[in-house]
């Protein structure tokens, strides 16, 4: 939401690239030729964020980490402290909203919970641009840097924005 939160300054980004995947169009994955940069905001927490990670790098020449999920784990982190196990049950047997044959969901299909996770500690992260969520402002920057062909540099001001 804090990307849209750029309002019309997306034109302007938009004019210097060429936006070829996002999680609102049917591409959300890069090209299998590569592009040069790659955002993903969300902490590892399954296997599937792994793979697509893992996808992202071998794909992208800069890889972004969008937000404190991304850069630290965020709140989603918090699940550490008890485990998978613990999570699961909580959230599909011992919730008050579930109903007395909630059951934890299994199939070999699904995802495997993980220890959630910064990016960086799956793979090789080039730019950290951190906040729950990150300012609009500062992602406009980013942006404009990198679609300028320089690396921004996310720092002083740029990390307590008000």
């Amino acid at each position: 939401m804090s990307f849209l939160d750029i309002d019309e300054r997306i034109l302007k980004i938009v004019e210097l690239v060429d936006l070829r995947a996002t999680p609102i169009t049917d591409l959300k994955a890069p090209d299998v030729d590569g592009v040069t940069v790659g955002i993903l905001e969300g902490g590892i927490a399954n296997t599937h964020n792994e793979h697509t990670a893992i996808r992202m790098r071998e794909r992208c020449k800069i890889l972004v980490a969008l937000g404190d999920c991304a850069v630290f784990g965020g709140v989603p982190a918090m699940r550490n402290f008890f485990g998978e196990e613990a999570a699961l049950q909580r959230a599909y047997v011992d919730a008050e909203s579930n109903d007395s044959e909630g059951k934890i969901p299994s199939s070999p299909e699904l995802a495997q919970l993980t220890r959630v996770r910064a990016v960086n500690e799956v793979v090789k992260v080039d730019i950290h641009i951190p906040g729950c969520p990150p300012h609009a402002d500062v992602i406009f920057y980013a942006l404009a840097e990198l679609a300028e062909g320089r690396i921004p540099e996310i720092k002083d001001d740029m990390l307590h924005w008000h």
